[in-house]
């Protein structure tokens, strides 16, 4: 018994993590949220299935997948170049070290120097490539709060 709260502990806070991670991207959200229902799985508090675990599992590998697509695709609709998406990804990075505003915004300037380096003359071509990088951005830092979020929720259902 008191190695299942152990591990039931450890699973929430992998998933609080997880929770963490939709925001800041040096964490993985949505797979460090899944360890947690993995780690909950194991723990004989909980009532973790196994078509539930699988069934996560896909859906964070996805989620995962496109949070790293969503800005180059984004940016390439609205016309960006291969600058615009390097600089989205440089401005994200930075923006960690910004705080919170920093990597709201950080994709956005990333993306218009990027497309301005790439091409100076067209400003509007370069405000489009950085507005594609944010909405990639928050399409997403939105799926993966989602995702997380249903797997808290999946937690704290198995507790009871």
């Amino acid at each position: 018994m008191a190695t299942g709260i152990l591990f039931a502990v450890f699973a929430g806070i992998l998933l609080f993590a997880g929770l963490i991670g939709t925001i800041l991207p040096v964490i993985p959200g949505p797979p460090l949220a899944w360890c947690g229902i993995l780690i909950a799985f194991f723990s004989s508090v909980s009532k973790i299935s196994i078509p539930v675990l699988v069934i996560t599992g896909i859906v964070a590998v996805f989620v995962t997948v496109a949070d790293n697509i969503f800005p180059s695709f984004f940016t390439k609709k609205n016309g960006g170049s291969k600058s615009a998406v390097v600089g989205s990804t440089i401005g994200l990075i930075a923006g960690f070290f910004l705080g919170p505003l920093g990597i709201i915004i950080g994709p956005f300037v990333g993306a218009y120097i990027g497309e301005l380096v790439h091409d100076f003359s067209d400003k509007r071509k370069a405000f489009d490539a950085a507005w594609g990088a944010f909405q990639g951005f928050l399409a997403g830092t939105g799926l993966k709060l989602i995702t997380v979020s249903i797997f808290i929720w999946i937690f704290i259902r198995s507790l009871f």
